[in-house]
């Protein structure tokens, strides 16, 4: 980023995404900031499509956010077929155990519905600190072992470590993203959610949803609950997650404003990543790998970024003015740090 000053960039930073400055970027902000690459002209967020510019908050809430949103369900995440399902209904599985030798309690519950396609559901843990009430509540999108949420008091994993969480004083809850839908070429367009309320994977038109935005659907049904749980009552919630599942998070944050924190790490392409500056993986490569993650057609921008009528700065954007954190590994070249940093700088 030619002539790029990092101090005064971290200072845009830490403003834009209200964060405290120790907290941003403090391992590779200084690796970042020599680079030199070249400048594609950006989109600029508060510039309405007929050129008018938005200046105020209640411009941005009537006018541009919605615009924005349309854009991002017309041509890239899709347009869900379904909110919230009439009649979802929430049984409880663990009404509450003692767990991590009284630190916690355990709580378990399936977020069920039905629909023209017969019935589904959401399983979702729930880690509840007992002493007071919880500084907040982070929910995870679990991509990788369903282990991971089955043994997380007994074979706890890095990907949610839920002791350490409850001792400092949050609450945490998990879901498995194959719940929402399965991560599959052949077949995911017909599991799960698409299964229940369609469209079929035979008959989808181009702005039909993918999997990316059926696991940010399934994180707005796991809120449902939590929204419920008394225990919770004022208490801020996260939606966090890694790689495909932090693009989920970050599209889940973009669109359900319940949400007070969106975190997600090494989200890349199609998550935090510019599409028109990154190195790591393209548009093009990203559907060609995962044609069922995103609607049909986002396929058409292959090896035309320039072309798409929006950049995931806009993502980042359509968060505002809640919190959203964006983590990036320095040598995750894939989900191109470089790119993830300026997504966030021209947020």
């Amino acid at each position: 980023m030619a002539g790029v000053d990092p101090d005064a960039d971290r200072d845009r930073l830490a403003g834009c995404m209200r964060l405290p400055r120790p907290l941003l970027f403090a391992g590779w902000l200084s690796m970042v900031a020599p680079v030199v690459t070249a400048s594609p002209e950006i989109p600029d967020p508060l510039l309405m499509a007929d050129g008018r510019r938005v200046t105020t908050t209640a411009d941005w809430e009537r006018l541009r956010r919605p615009a924005l949103l349309e854009a991002f369900r017309s041509g890239i995440y899709g347009r869900a077929a379904v909110g919230r399902p009439e009649g979802q209904r929430f049984e409880i599985v663990d009404a509450g155990t003692p767990v991590f030798d009284g630190l916690a309690e355990r709580r378990r519950v399936r977020i069920a519905y039905a629909g023209p396609g017969g019935e589904g559901g959401i399983n979702l843990t729930i880690y509840h600190p007992t002493a007071g009430q919880p500084k907040g509540c982070l929910l995870l999108i679990v991509n990788r072992s369903r282990r991971i949420i089955d043994e997380a008091e007994t074979n706890p994993a890095e990907f949610w470590p839920v002791r350490d969480l409850v001792a400092r004083g949050y609450a945490t809850a998990a879901f498995h993203y194959a719940d929402a839908a399965l991560d599959r070429k052949d077949g995911g367009l017909d599991s799960g959610v698409f299964k229940i309320f369609g469209p079929p994977a035979a008959e989808r038109p181009g702005d039909a949803w993918g999997t990316v935005a059926a696991w940010s659907w399934g994180a707005s049904r796991a809120l449902d609950w939590l929204e419920t749980d008394g225990r919770l009552h004022g208490v801020p919630l996260a939606v966090v997650g890694h790689s495909r599942g932090g693009k989920a998070a970050l599209w889940c944050g973009a669109q359900d404003e319940r949400v007070a924190l969106t975190i997600s790490n090494d989200s890349g392409c199609t998550g935090a990543a510019l599409a028109r500056t990154t190195t790591g993986e393209t548009v093009r490569v990203i559907n060609e790998k995962f044609p069922h993650w995103f609607a049909r057609n986002y396929h058409a921008y292959a090896d035309r970024e320039d072309a798409l009528p929006v950049d995931q700065h806009e993502l980042l954007a359509l968060i505002a003015p809640r919190r959203v954190y964006v983590a990036s590994a320095s040598e995750d070249a894939n989900a191109d740090p470089r790119a993830e940093f300026r997504a966030c700088v021209e947020a």
